[in-house]
């Protein structure tokens, strides 16, 4: 599993983590009690805010970090990132896992003495359907990283076998495992409709809390599961998610003392330096590692003029990435140099560049492609969809058309809410130039391939809906899929960001993480690099 560095603003002067070099980096900037921690303390209800409600809050269908942000508490995957193992993981339902090396099988051990909430033992069988049932079939990521997957088999109850029709890179398999392994229990969902089955909205798990119940409109609240594998755990009594979909919001509610915890940015970035100094509060940007957020530009190549590498290139040319990073998102971002963030080490190529700021260059690019500005200074015009999902992607939206004014290309903004954007984008395809948040999730083939990846049917969302065809991406995108070799793998994956750089599909702009306000006197807020999405279970409230 990828580790990276998170963004931190400058001049926090409360507690901001920083860097994912380990723990021990993060605690030198921690204050001094916090150093010396008490033993967790068991009991408490940690109030938390929440600006959605997921319909579905089935994590082995539907991979979001807004399904996750519940269930991963209800709902276990069989292994979770880690800051401190040797290949990233921790185990959770799996306690181990082994690939062959023809790629054709993988094998995991299971953890014994494991129950479901409602008191049934969890076996490997729950996993065998799961896998074959679910994840294969159903699930958003899922479906490429299990695309082959042909049988499970169960010697035993603790043993799962993955079999795969051809050759799966067991480097996909581990780095997916956090991510796409949440396990159903199959006595629950088999010989139902999965898609409606009434689990989806009240899931039953083997996690450290239970669902409990949910107001629509007010609050979503888990409670301690009693039963949990890992003895004493978990520390806290419940769980509440408070409702509230105003971001500012957040920011009172912290402030009077009513929630004790807005992740995912609930606390708007410009913000922070204030709440920062609020006291017992704490401004976190560790526990977002393996979740970057990339800041990009979508191109819908059947518009003629944007056919043209040139005027692509031209584009890139007017974006200033640096003046994005440090105005839009305050500091809480790094520029973009491709469709792999520079904080994955074991992917990422430094020698891929996406064309750097540059007007007179994207001038001189747009004269040489044919299109001279008219008399009113502009060349042609372009509809410009800016994802509604985050303030900085509207905002950046702004700004990109007026960089593309500077350049001569008129941009007509067109804001719409989440459904019409997506289906304006994702299935109509009517749009000139869009502007996209897909989340990294440390493997290129979970993540930014689908972004590029041409023959994919209308309706497929945060994937290549732009028509941008190329055999050659084509079949890198294949071989890398397939290719067992780690090392061979990973070298495929740079030769494809050199590719992308230089063709420009999409354009890279920046990368992010979240930043988290928190009680100071909550534990164990960034105890792994998937925090906000993992099970909680450590987590503890000081007296």
């Amino acid at each position: 599993m990828a580790r990276f560095d998170v963004f931190a603003a400058r001049g926090m002067s409360r507690r901001t983590v920083l860097g994912a070099g380990g723990l021990a980096a993060a605690s030198a900037l921690l204050p001094a009690g916090a150093l010396a921690q008490q033993s967790p303390r068991s009991g408490g209800r940690l109030i938390v805010a929440a600006d959605s409600e997921p319909r579905n809050l089935n994590p082995a269908i539907v991979a979001s970090n807004g399904v996750f942000f519940v269930s991963s508490k209800v709902v276990e995957p069989l292994a979770e990132a880690d800051f401190g193992t040797p290949d990233g993981l921790a185990p959770r339902l799996a306690l181990s896992w082994t690939g062959s090396a023809d790629g054709r099988s993988a094998t995991f051990t299971l953890r014994p003495n494991v129950t479901w909430h409602d008191g049934k033992p969890f076996t490997s069988a729950d996993v065998a359907f799961s896998a074959m049932e679910v994840w294969k079939k159903l699930q958003n990521l899922g479906r490429v990283v299990f695309a082959d997957l042909e049988s499970v088999d169960t010697p035993d109850p603790l043993t799962a076998v993955f079999r795969f029709a051809k050759p799966t890179p067991f480097q996909l398999i581990r780095n997916a495992l956090p991510a796409l392994t949440a396990v159903l229990p199959k006595h629950l969902y088999e010989g139902t409709d999965i898609n409606a089955n009434k689990a989806n909205a009240a899931p039953v798990g083997t996690g450290p809390f239970r669902w409990g119940e949910s107001r629509p409109g007010e609050y979503t609240r888990l409670v301690r599961n009693p039963s949990y594998w890992s003895a004493g755990q978990p520390y806290l009594d419940e769980i509440v998610y408070r409702v509230l979909p105003d971001r500012a919001a957040a920011s009172g509610a912290l402030e009077a003392g009513e929630i004790q915890l807005a992740a995912f940015s609930m606390v708007p970035l410009a913000d922070l330096a204030r709440i920062a100094k609020v006291p017992g509060l704490d401004v976190i940007t560790r526990g977002y590692e393996a979740l970057t957020y990339q800041l990009v530009v979508e191109v819908n190549h059947r518009k003629p003029e944007l056919a043209d590498v040139r005027v692509r290139r031209a584009i890139s040319h007017a974006i200033d990435r640096d003046f994005v990073a440090r105005t839009i998102f305050v500091g809480f971002a790094a520029t973009s140099s491709g469709p792999v963030p520079r904080n994955d080490p074991q992917f990422y190529d430094a020698a891929a560049q996406v064309p750097a700021f540059d007007p007179a260059r994207a001038n001189a690019l747009l004269d040489e492609a044919g299109f001279k500005r008219g008399a009113n200074g502009m060349r042609f015009k372009l509809r410009l969809l800016p994802a509604p999902f985050f303030n900085e992607t509207r905002q950046f939206g702004a700004y990109l058309r007026q960089a593309l004014a500077a350049v001569g290309i008129e941009a007509d903004l067109v804001n719409n809410d989440s459904a019409a954007h997506t289906k304006a984008v994702y299935t109509d395809r009517a749009f000139d130039l869009a502007v996209g948040s897909p989340v990294y999730r440390g493997d290129p083939a979970i993540s930014t391939t689908i972004l590029v990846q041409g023959g994919l049917p209308p309706g497929v969302p945060f994937s290549n809906q732009g028509g941008y065809q190329s055999a050659t991406m084509d079949a890198l995108i294949a071989k890398a899929a397939t290719t067992i070799d780690e090392a061979q793998r990973t070298a495929l994956y740079r030769e494809f960001q050199q590719l992308v750089v230089t063709d420009l599909p999409l354009i890279n702009v920046a990368e992010w993480g979240f930043t988290s306000v928190a009680s100071n006197k909550l534990r164990n807020v960034t105890s792994n690099p998937r925090w906000a999405v993992s099970n909680w279970a450590d987590v503890w409230l000081a007296p």
